[in-house]
């Protein structure tokens, strides 16, 4: 008698306690998403199916699938099937969009926490040179120019740029990380615009400075970048935080 194949699991189930089985099931769809067994617009298994591969009920398989759309790891529609999206710093962005607008002290601490992680991503992005990465800031560098003195082009060529020195670097999770900053990012920057001085030579010295850290980026010398960027952030975020603490100052004399 001949034996059927075995369909092989999709997933990699672990037994799990009870009351975390919810937590295990999307653990364990989480690790197929992130090691590529499901690709980004893959359709998952349906809820029904996905239960009987790990032994749970519908309710708790459902759980698992609204923690995975939580994260943003899938998509779900009302009677549709759920898909695999691509790893994104689309739950981060809103997160610390939040934060930045909550108050003057959160956006200069996100603003800290931006100095703190670039710095180091401009050394790795120098060191390894991703192709696609510098071709991103290359366009971002083009589209500055063409948006000299338009704030919000401007603003958008400048996350472009600091999304390709990301990308540079070739690890998928800093480019996430970044990807979540961009609302740091807006913020910082429309607040920088928000300067009555600012002169066409502002915009001219905001470019030169990123033109700096790329040339310093593309010839692969990680202590130049390194010193680009923190000459870049003392020069133009430090001055938009100005303008916020004043901002600050006159809502708490409100």
């Amino acid at each position: 008698m001949t034996e059927l194949p075995t369909k092989k699991p999709l997933f990699s189930a672990k037994p799990a306690m009870p009351s975390r089985l919810a937590d295990a099931v999307s653990d364990a769809i989480a690790a197929a998403l992130f090691d590529g067994r499901i690709v980004p617009g893959e359709p998952l298994p349906p809820e029904g199916e996905i239960a009987r591969e790990f032994g749970v009920s519908r309710p708790i398989a459902r759980e698992a699938l609204r923690q995975l759309t939580s994260a943003g790891l899938i998509s779900t529609q009302q009677g549709k099937v759920a898909r695999a999206k691509e790893l994104n710093g689309e739950p981060l962005e809103k997160i610390y969009g939040y934060a930045v607008r909550s108050s003057v002290k959160r956006l200069q601490e996100a603003n800290e926490m931006r100095r703190v992680i670039e710095t180091g991503i401009a050394r790795l992005a120098a060191q390894r040179r991703g192709k696609a990465g510098l071709a991103a800031m290359e366009r971002a560098l083009a589209d500055m120019r063409e948006g000299l003195g338009d704030p919000a082009a401007f603003t958008e060529a400048d996350i472009l740029f600091h999304l390709g020195m990301a990308m540079a670097t070739g690890n998928s999770m800093i480019r996430v990380q970044m990807e979540g900053m961009r609302s740091v990012q807006r913020e910082v920057s429309e607040l920088f615009s928000r300067r009555s001085n600012r002169t066409r030579s502002d915009w001219s010295a905001t470019i030169d400075r990123h033109q700096a850290l790329y040339e310093a980026i593309a010839a692969g010398d990680a202590d130049l970048a390194e010193q680009k960027i923190i000459i870049h952030f003392e020069a133009a975020d430090i001055a938009s935080l100005e303008v916020a603490d004043e901002l600050g100052s006159r809502g708490k004399g409100a």
